[in-house]
């Protein structure tokens, strides 16, 4: 971005192609590297599973390319003056979009060099095992190569992979049609067990091992951590699953960390810290209040719009459990008939015949929620954090999914990681999920997250992604 800026200005009178110009004006370069991280990160530019492809790769850096552009453009006094020329003005987001296209195309042809890819042993060949290997076939982009598996059960040796969803029964299917994803370029079509404990030195020096993944949830035991150790010597790094799936997807998964509990435990996360409380409370009360005076001239025309669609209250509220595990009422406009759930809490479903005609514009632009910023002036939510749940649902996913009720460690937020990542829950095997992007949040907080999270919330909202 910053080469295409340089480029652009050249074009202009009183210009020329010379780095000094970043030294001259550095406030115009940085401004612009701030601009990009951020509406990159909103479009998903690095995601790993985006990168993994060129098309998708490329439609990304694509739009985020023209919004920083654009946007730059329009930013006056700290950007370099606009050209009187309408084609110097097109100049930099035409070279911008070429240099990123160009540079991802670069990224492709070189970074998927076999010699460049991390060859990786899992030890570990069960359900955690597996779980590993999809995950780095998904989302891994082609920076590890996995060549096979350890594991301590003799009549596991020599097998294949096996098939998803079951914890430890292998078959001989190869792992690229065990996933909605494509085998990394260069990965066993076949991962095999290849030995035990014992035989991990051995293997390190046979296949060039750089890396290898402790995919047990069991304690690591004394004589186990001795061959660690030997590994270590041999220049290979070892990282538990838990943490290398986290990097990979944004999640915790808490299903998989057995004896490890403190890898999904935000023991110490960053909102414990009385000035990151202070910022994120600032924050919010910023947003929060431009939110209002945002809500406020269109107010009367959707509660008009509510009423002569489905006669009855314009505002719905509900008990939601909250920070600590506080009850509090969350604000929302009404966007189903009244008296839809008949008295028992029910999970709301995709396409839900509940919705009125305008509560399904509501909630397709998230305009149901803007009630809530009267819930974060009151302190009660956040703009950013987890979900609220209904104490109906706590008491019963609390029982079945562990972890559950770390998530009320922060105040719940408007917007959310699991949200913006996921979507809404609508079953449990859904709030297992979202409860992953959750402690993921918890354990990585900080006031750029917050926005990039805002940032993918109002392009939903914009691009009519909320629920049906």
């Amino acid at each position: 971005m910053n080469g295409a800026l340089l480029l652009a200005l050249a074009l202009r009178p009183g210009y020329g192609l010379e780095g000094t110009l970043v030294l001259r004006h550095p406030l115009w370069f940085l401004l612009l590297s701030l601009l990009w991280m951020l509406i990159a990160q909103t479009f998903d530019a690095y995601d790993p599973r985006v990168v993994a492809k060129f098309s998708s790769s490329a439609r990304s850096v694509l739009q985020a390319g023209l919004i920083t552009a654009g946007v730059y453009l329009l930013i006056p006094y700290v950007t370099p003056p606009l050209p009187t020329s309408r084609s110097a003005l097109l100049a930099f987001p035409l070279f911008a979009v070429g240099a990123l296209l160009a540079g991802r195309g670069f990224y492709r042809v070189v970074m998927t060099q076999p010699a460049l890819r991390r060859r990786a042993l899992i030890i570990g060949a069960g359900w955690a095992g597996r779980t590993i290997a999809e995950a780095l076939a998904e989302h891994g982009d082609g920076t590890y190569q996995v060549v096979g598996f350890v594991d301590d059960d003799p009549a596991k040796w020599g097998r294949g992979a096996w098939e998803p969803g079951s914890r430890g029964e292998f078959t001989s299917a190869p792992l690229h049609l065990r996933t909605s994803a494509p085998l990394p370029p260069g990965t066993s079509a076949h991962p095999l067990v290849l030995g035990n404990r014992y035989s991990l030195p051995a293997l390190i020096r046979q296949h060039r091992v750089d890396t290898l993944i402790l995919a047990i949830t069991h304690e690591v035991n004394g004589e186990l951590l001795q061959i660690l150790m030997d590994c270590l010597e041999l220049g290979v790094e070892i990282i538990p699953m838990p943490v290398l799936y986290e990097q990979l997807t944004g999640r915790v998964p808490v299903e998989h960390v057995g004896s490890n509990w403190y890898v999904a435990m935000p023991l110490s996360h960053p909102l414990t810290r009385t000035f990151n409380r202070m910022i994120k409370r600032a924050m919010d009360i910023v947003l929060a209040s431009l939110g209002m005076l945002f809500l406020a001239p269109f107010l009367p025309f959707i509660a008009l719009a509510i009423y002569l669609d489905s006669p009855g209250p314009i505002f719905y509220t509900q008990e939601r459990v909250g920070e600590g595990g506080r009850i509090f009422k969350v604000y929302k406009f009404r966007s189903m008939v009244p008296d839809a759930e008949k008295g028992r809490a029910v999970w709301a479903q995709e396409n839900d015949p509940r919705v009125t005609r305008v509560g399904r514009i509501l909630r397709k632009t998230h305009l149901d929620e803007f009630p809530q910023f009267l819930n974060i002036l009151k302190g009660e939510m956040s703009a950013v954090g987890p979900r609220p749940e209904r104490p109906e649902f706590v008491e019963e996913l609390a029982r079945e999914i562990p972890f559950y009720r770390v998530r009320h460690a922060v105040k719940p937020g408007m917007a959310g990681w699991a949200l913006v990542k996921y979507g809404y829950a609508s079953s449990k095997e859904d709030a297992l999920i979202r409860l992953q992007y959750d402690l993921y949040y918890i354990k990585h907080w900080s006031p750029w997250l917050d926005l990039v999270i805002l940032l993918k919330t109002v392009v939903d909202t914009l691009t009519l992604r909320g629920r049906a």
